[in-house]
C-alpha cells in the first residue's frame, strides 16, 4: 500500500466530490513524509481540506500507536532482562489499567533480550489457565533461548495463588526438558509487581 491508501484506511471517508485517497494525498503533498505529518498538531492537520478534528485525532491516534511500538522495539533491541524489575518496567504500562487477567510468554533470546512477547490466554479470575504446550510452542516457533512467564492480578493483589504456583512448576519442569529454561513467574499488580524467583517460589 503507498502512504496515501494506509492514510485513507486510517481516516475511513473522504468529501464531497474528493476520495479518501485523494484527502490522504493532499495531507502528504501539503506536509510531504509521514515523519512530517506525524508531528503535526490537530490544528494544523485540520487545515486540510476534507480533515476534520475526528480524522485529525484518529490520525494522532495512529502516529501515537507508532511512535510507542518503535520504543519498545528500541528497547527490546538494546536492552537485557537483567532482573525481574526490567520486565515489570515494560510491562506495568502495558498490563496496569487491564480488567481481565492476561497471561503472557515473554520471549528472550541468548543475550537475555525481548525477542517477543505473545498473549497465551485471556479471562477471569482463575479462568486464564494456561498449558505448558501453549507456552512451548510460542517459545520454539521464536526459537527462545529461555522465557519468562508474566500475568496480571485485576484485582490488584500481587500475591500468587495454588495455581499460579501449580502451573509456574508444570511449566519449569517442560523447559528442563525442552531445554528452554524459564527465568521467572512474574505477576503484574496495578503499579507493583512479584516475582517468584525473588520469593524464592521456583
Amino acid at each position: 500500500m503507498t502512504d496515501a491508501e494506509l492514510l485513507a484506511v486510517i481516516l475511513r471517508t473522504g468529501k464531497v466530490g474528493k476520495s479518501v485517497v485523494a484527502v490522504a494525498q493532499e495531507l502528504l503533498s501539503k506536509h510531504g513524509t509521514l515523519a512530517v505529518l506525524a508531528s503535526k498538531t490537530i490544528s494544523d492537520l485540520i487545515k486540510t481540506d476534507g480533515i476534520g478534528k475526528d480524522k485529525a485525532a484518529s490520525l494522532q491516534a495512529a502516529f501515537e500507536i507508532s511512535r510507542r511500538i518503535q520504543s519498545q522495539s528500541k528497547w527490546f533491541a538494546e536492552n537485557k532482562i537483567t532482573s525481574p524489575k526490567d520486565v515489570a518496567d515494560v510491562f506495568i504500562p502495558l498490563m496496569v489499567d487491564e480488567l481481565k487477567e492476561k497471561f503472557v510468554v515473554v520471549c528472550l533470546n541468548s543475550a537475555n533480550k525481548i525477542i517477543k512477547y505473545e498473549v497465551i490466554s485471556v479471562g477471569n479470575l482463575n479462568s486464564s489457565v494456561v498449558h505448558p504446550r501453549e507456552i512451548f510452542k510460542v517459545a520454539i516457533e521464536n526459537n527462545s533461548a529461555s522465557i519468562i512467564l508474566l500475568h496480571n492480578h485485576p484485582s490488584g493483589n500481587p500475591e500468587p495463588s495454588n495455581e499460579d504456583v501449580q502451573i509456574t512448576k508444570k511449566v519449569s519442569e517442560s523447559g528442563k526438558i525442552l531445554d528452554i529454561p524459564v527465568f521467572d513467574h512474574i505477576i503484574i499488580a496495578g503499579s507493583s509487581y512479584s516475582s517468584f524467583v525473588e520469593r524464592r517460589l521456583m
